[in-house]
């Protein structure tokens, strides 16, 4: 590097920069994370003296025509918020190999237009392979392997596509910074770059984005502040299920999910997910329940398992998938302290059966159920399902959405019902011929399962 050209150590997983390297980050405290990069006069958001934009009333701002476009995904379109916003740039992110690329290719063959697939870590030729293997064979798909963002983006103004594809930002680059792809500059303007082209063209804009060990994408902060919407594709080794999750979106609502199986000719979405959740569930099985949830606006029917056994070391261990550990502590502390259910010399082990995550308080009382269940060898009758928030003196209070919930549970089969009381007076016309039980406390919920 020639003595001219100034360089800056960047902090890879915050972007904190440096005059000098640094074993340990001092703004995110991580380890070894710095790297040098080469620092250039020019950015992203440099821009000619005649290229600035000029303040305009907001009566006659211009909205974008032709509203949102379709990509033929019902579950994609859902989590997007409806469907493709022109000039909208959404960041993918997801394991290796939990298939990113396959539902953008998917997405790409059935979209009114063509769209220019850009692949910077695979040849043409695996692109193909994975087409024929999905059945795509439209030449609506423009592949173009580069990892020039400076040749990609005149690619896209000379073909002006209907979406742009970047797969991935972390292996793109620009020229203008000296820095390796991958790198936080890199990964910054690379991202700036694309959103420009965005905005002042109105084509969509796809990227591709690396996850770190934490499971959060790859690179500075930054790029999820830059991005319109970020998608994150969630599912566990083994299991065929794949979750989309909205966790940002200038269009539209962050509490959507899309349902996908995995399958050898690509992703196929789940029209009717608590069917398949509950499809291989034991009957009359003592600590298996089935919790009714939300997930934006459509309800789900999931099996949550529960196993309580006698402590084989000293201390007894508290494990879950697919539930927040604290909230479970909290609930088994209210078990403990109001119920006087006694678990101190017990292991208690709780799963979501299939993979998915349970973040609302409505499964409360569908885990200290199973809990229960499983402690006193008495299934919970298998027609039934459970919903309730449970507090920290033990009483149930009633969550949102409870005839949705109750709806869904209707459509497939379910008969009887335990849910807080101050749910049971907004239901009495909307039961659906269920028999529904309200509780004011968990001592109601445990006598009205198990007596």
């Amino acid at each position: 590097m020639a003595k001219s050209e100034k360089s800056i150590y960047r902090c890879q997983a915050c972007g904190f920069g440096s005059p000098k390297w640094l074993g340990r980050c001092p703004d995110c405290g991580k380890w070894n994370t710095l790297v040098e990069e080469r620092a250039a006069p020019k950015t992203a958001f440099s821009k000619s003296s005649n290229a600035f934009s000029v303040p305009e009333p907001l009566s006659q701002v211009k909205g974008v025509d032709g509203g949102r476009t379709s990509t033929k995904i019902p579950e994609f379109d859902r989590v997007l918020g409806g469907g493709l916003v022109a000039g909208s740039v959404v960041l993918v992110g997801g394991d290796p190999g939990i298939g990113k690329s396959t539902i953008l290719l998917q997405a790409a063959s059935r979209m009114p237009g063509v769209t220019l697939y850009v692949s910077a870590e695979e040849s043409a030729y695996q692109i193909k392979d994975r087409a024929d293997r999905l059945g795509i064979y439209q030449d609506s798909i423009m592949v173009l392997p580069e990892i020039s963002l400076e040749h990609v983006l005149a690619e896209a103004k000379k073909s002006n596509p209907l979406a742009l594809v970047i797969d991935s930002i972390q292996t793109v680059y620009t020229e203008e910074l000296g820095s390796a792809p991958g790198s936080v500059g890199q990964v910054r303007e690379s991202a700036a770059k694309l959103m420009r082209f965005a905005k002042s063209t109105g084509t969509p804009v796809f990227i591709v984005g690396h996850v770190t060990k934490e499971g959060t994408i790859a690179g500075p902060r930054v790029l999820e502040h830059i991005v319109d919407t970020v998608l994150y594709f969630e599912g566990q080794r083994g299991h065929s299920f794949r979750i989309l999750r909205a966790v940002k979106n200038r269009f539209g609502s962050t509490n959507e999910i899309g349902v996908f199986e995995m399958t050898d000719s690509g992703l196929h979405e789940i029209e009717n997910p608590s069917e398949l959740f509950l499809a291989e569930r034991p009957l009359n099985v003592s600590g298996s329940v089935v919790a009714a949830c939300m997930e934006g606006t459509r309800p789900l029917l999931v099996e949550l398992q529960a196993l309580v056994t006698p402590v084989t070391f000293s201390v007894s261990r508290r494990s879950s998938l697919g539930l927040d550990s604290q909230r479970v502590n909290l609930i088994l502390a209210v078990l403990e302290k109001v119920a006087g259910v006694h678990l101190a010399a017990n292991d208690v082990f709780l799963n979501v059966v299939g993979g998915l995550k349970l973040e609302e308080p409505a499964a409360d009382l569908a885990i200290a159920a199973s809990v229960v269940s499983s402690l006193r060898e008495k299934p919970v009758p298998s027609d039934t399902f459970i919903f309730g928030e449970i507090g920290l003196s033990g009483e149930v209070r009633s969550v949102n959405h409870a005839e949705a919930r109750v709806k869904e549970a209707a459509k497939i089969g379910l008969k009887n019902a335990v849910i807080p009381w101050g749910n049971c007076g907004k239901l009495k016309d909307k039961a659906c011929g269920l028999k529904i039980t309200g509780v004011r406390n968990i001592d109601e919920a445990i006598e009205a399962l198990f007596t």
